[in-house]
């Protein structure tokens, strides 16, 4: 190829005029090709309306800071209405530009870049940190100690070690409460996160929660619904939101609905769940797990009482006096599937359906543990919790395994680092390597929906991330987390460099009496300043996304609006990137946001970034300058089809 630079398209407001359109609106979009790029004779735009493939003619508006951009306009056809870029160039050879990249292959429809009709995210999303909490590790209120332990529960003193066998595994109950929550909020604020996401608070028999007993009180070991709206109402006074979290797939086996149906054919709630005799005393449940039966979505009756209209779980906690501010779906991905079975986008259709009759400025999340690609296309989740895309990813360039001793679930002494629950352990990556899979996971997903999809280093299900960080890089790792295209996450106790083994030795009991250990009060203060640089920039919210340099140890990438660049350098080892002119255009007008890197500016407008790594560097730049767009002007109409349509116009 004539230039290391490509043509370049995202979903940016930069490159899209509407990110959230309506079916039958028309959008504008842009495409520019960096001068140096052979030469380009024609572009089109061709979408893929009803599975038929339409083609538009691209408009040429001019040349701006070494970019030449083209401008089309398309009529939004289809709830996920994809589309290409091809370009003609001038000996006569195309190109073909999409999510997956530049190619001169025919790209696959589901790599189209994509425009969502309908559903829009609350726009308090764009500029959201996640600081995500396990509510009975989080605090004690003072009111703690008063409240009965039950029966099932092995009550823990707050600094005792984690029990890593069953049944401490699941029954430690270290008393954490909502009202807690409230008498640390002063910490959450100043951390700078705006979105609080706790994990279930219903009752159970467990203390992760997520085997509930009932969906329509708060368990009273937590504080009972009153501290919930104490909670809620604390929350929403800081300008922050909240959102909880729901098992949507299973409920516990001491829930009340099971409980009317376990051995009791006849029961109205026997069509809730999978029951495999006749005396409703087999059931499927989630990965077999007898303490998770699992629902069935075919029930009228359970789509009533649970995610459909006023009266449903779903709307009592969204409305009054509650007025949550989302859902994030526990095992989304097996919600209603189970065999032929397949009612997912069914369900979750009528659950976001409820959200906005509800409440319309509601975050809809999905658990998603691997490729979620096919679910996440914009019709009702806005976003994922998902680990492949970043998490994986991250870990698996920027961790360094070594042997700790530890204890499984069944009872066997390891000395493996645990990767998500993969067996095969955890891959070695380089940069490049991390890039790839990251361009892999999101490149089937629109880009409105990516950035809704949660970045964490590390959550509840997780080992922490610090447990097995090389030397130098959590910096890089946290940075990443807050600069890349998606929704930044905190698992609370990252920020004071807690580590676990596994999902369930991670979520620790936070060490509130360590605060102002000097180790701590730095990891803190590093989490604050990289969270303030993620809320304080827009091009770091919903800017677009380009890759600068990748090698084995580093990437460079920018994030770009019409207002401002960010220009990012990740590193686990030393760099030198060369970025040729114009890569980035305005660096010799950088401000340093973050980090100890240099960044020189040749006088033909190229740029070379260097730093010994580990390292994590920011600079803003001026925004990027556009020609205007000649597409709306110049009447340029769609052509269906192809090269057959004079064909068949003729023989209609």
């Amino acid at each position: 190829m004539p230039s290391t630079l490509r043509p370049h398209h995202d979903g940016s407001p930069l490159h899209v005029s509407n990110p959230d359109p309506q079916l039958g609106d028309t959008v504008e979009v842009r495409m520019r090709v960096p001068q140096g790029f052979d030469p380009v004779a024609r572009v089109l735009v061709r979408s893929n309306p009803d599975h038929e493939p339409l083609w538009v003619e691209a408009s040429r508006d001019g040349v701006a800071d070494g970019w030449e951009w083209w401008s089309a306009e398309i009529e939004v056809a289809n709830p996920r209405h994809g589309y290409r870029w091809h370009l003609v160039m001038a000996d006569g050879s195309t190109w073909a530009l999409s999510q997956a990249g530049l190619t001169r292959l025919e790209p696959l429809d589901a790599f189209d870049f994509a425009l969502v009709a309908g559903n829009p995210p609350p726009g308090w999303l764009a500029d959201a940190v996640m600081y995500q909490i396990f509510p009975d590790r989080f605090a004690r209120s003072a009111a703690a100690d008063g409240r009965a332990v039950p029966d099932w529960a092995i009550p823990a003193a707050w600094d005792a070690p984690l029990d890593p066998l069953p049944p401490g595994r699941s029954h430690q109950l270290y008393g954490g409460d909502l009202d807690g929550i409230v008498d640390r909020l002063d910490h959450i604020e100043g951390l700078g996160v705006s979105l609080v996401y706790h994990t279930p608070i219903f009752p159970a028999e467990s203390n992760h929660r997520y085997d509930a007993s009932s969906f329509t009180r708060v368990d009273p070991l937590l504080g009972g619904d009153e501290a919930y709206l104490r909670l809620i109402a604390a929350v929403h006074a800081r300008g922050m939101r909240i959102m909880g979290d729901l098992t949507s797939n299973h409920s516990g086996s001491a829930h009340e609905w099971f409980q009317a149906a376990y051995g009791h054919p006849g029961a109205p709630e026997s069509a809730f769940y999978y029951f495999r005799d006749e005396a409703q005393l087999e059931y499927e449940s989630w990965l077999g797990v007898p303490s998770l039966p699992k629902f069935d979505w075919s029930s009228e009756e359970l789509r009533r009482r649970f995610i459909e209209g006023e009266d449903s779980v779903v709307a009592r906690w969204l409305a009054e006096p509650y007025r949550a501010d989302g859902w994030r779906i526990d095992v989304a991905n097996m919600t209603g599937r189970l065999g032929a079975i397949d009612l997912n986008a069914e369900v979750r259709g009528i659950l976001r359906r409820t959200m906005v009759e509800t409440n319309p400025d509601t975050l809809l999340l999905a658990e998603s543990t691997n490729d979620a690609a096919t679910d996440l296309q914009g019709d009702a989740w806005h976003g994922a919790m998902t680990y492949p895309a970043f998490t994986r990813a991250a870990w698996a360039w920027l961790s360094e395994p070594r042997e700790l001793a530890h204890v499984t679930p069944l009872g066997e002494q390891v000395t493996d680092a645990w990767y998500f629950g993969i067996p095969t352990g955890m891959p070695r990556y380089t940069a490049g390597e991390f890039a790839a899979q990251l361009d892999r996971f999101t490149g089937q997903i629109p880009w409105r929906v990516r950035l809704g999809c949660m970045q964490p280093l590390d959550t509840h299900d997780t080992a922490r991330f610090a447990t097995h960080a090389a030397p130098g890089v959590i910096p890089v790792a946290v940075g990443l987390s807050m600069t890349l295209p998606g929704l930044p996450v905190v698992f609370a106790g990252d920020e004071f460099g807690l580590t676990g083994v596994d999902g369930e030795m991670s979520r620790t009991p936070l060490p509130w009496d360590r605060i102002d250990e000097p180790d701590v009060a730095a990891r803190i203060d590093l989490y604050r300043e990289l969270i303030g640089l993620r809320r304080a920039h827009p091009a770091l919210q919903t800017g677009g996304f380009r890759w600068l340099h990748i090698d084995d140890d580093a990437v460079v990438f920018v994030r770009e609006s019409a207002d401002e660049q960010v220009l990012v350098l990740a590193a686990r080892g030393d760099v030198v990137a060369e970025l040729v002119a114009p890569a980035v255009v305005g660096a010799d007008r950088a401000e340093v946001l973050f980090g100890d890197a240099t960044l020189a500016v040749s006088a033909d407008g190229s740029v070379v970034v260097t730093a010994a790594g580990p390292a994590f560097a920011a600079w803003r730049l001026p925004g990027v300058v556009a020609p205007s767009s000649t597409a709306a002007a110049s009447g340029a109409l769609p052509q269906a089809g192809g090269i057959a349509d004079a064909e068949a116009a003729a023989a209609h």
